[in-house]
């Protein structure tokens, strides 16, 4: 499953969120320090869901690190992350 696909499972499953858009920008970060050369390294995700209401900005990126921790330290080197709620 690529990684993208994994962050789209990951965040659907834990927030059920209204609206998702992850866009893989590995490539405007080729020969960059932590790019992979099949790429799949650098994203930004937009995600709207009920769960997040009542929560600070910094509380709801920390509920998304939180879900995507394992992808952080293996294979995700740089996350953009716009969560609203």
């Amino acid at each position: 499953m690529s990684v993208a696909k994994t962050i789209e499972r990951k965040l659907t499953e834990a927030f059920s969120p209204r609206e998702l858009e992850i866009v893989d920008e590995s490539h405007l970060h080729i020969g960059h320090a932590g790019s992979h050369p099949e790429g799949e390294s650098h994203f930004r995700v937009n995600i709207a869901a009920d769960a997040f209401a009542g929560m600070s900005r910094v509380a709801r990126q920390r509920a998304v690190y939180s879900v995507l921790a394992e992808d952080l330290e293996n294979r995700v080197h740089a996350l953009v992350l716009t969560v609203r709620d």
